[in-house]
């Protein structure tokens, strides 16, 4: 048996484990200090931050959409939507449709922040990419997808 490769009959190593276990961890570990950085060059709290890229296209959010797609309770994004209105981000527009609904929506602070911050990360990101042999980016990039499908088909079975 080669110790690179692992068994005959395709079962995992310890040695694998180990290092997928190591890897993950480091990919983490860079993407949190990738957000400290950015929250920290910004002057937002890092959940502000998520929250306010959340708008991108959006013209509009509620309260309850952050919610969802953020994973947090309505009180969590109460507190962010607060910090964000009061430092001119975000401002809070009635629903035409629906009296009892509350339109978030950014300010031009709100949308020029969300830019600013958007074309760091762009910048970043493309500065990873271009780190990276051309002729592997595409193996990589095809490798990452079969990672986050696999990790998705565990996630599912686990419901």
């Amino acid at each position: 048996m080669n110790e690179r490769e692992g068994p005959e009959n395709g079962e995992l190593t310890h040695k694998q484990r180990h290092q997928f276990s190591q890897m993950l961890e480091k990919l983490y570990q860079c993407c949190t200090d990738r957000q400290v950085y950015v929250s920290e060059k910004f002057e937002i709290p890092q959940a502000e931050l998520r929250c306010l890229l959340l708008f991108g296209q959006e013209r509009y959010l509620t309260a309850k959409g952050i919610a969802a797609r953020l994973g947090i309770a309505r009180s969590r994004v109460t507190m962010l939507v607060n910090g964000l209105v009061d430092k001119g981000f975000i401002s809070k527009v009635p629903d035409p449709a629906d009296s009892r609904v509350v339109l978030l929506a950014l300010t031009p602070a709100g949308q020029k922040a969300q830019r600013d911050v958007t074309s760091m990360m762009d910048t970043m990101r493309d500065e990873i990419l271009n780190a990276i042999d051309p002729e592997r980016r595409t193996a990589l990039l095809q490798s990452l997808d079969t990672l986050k499908t696999a990790m998705e088909r565990v996630s599912e079975a686990l419901e």
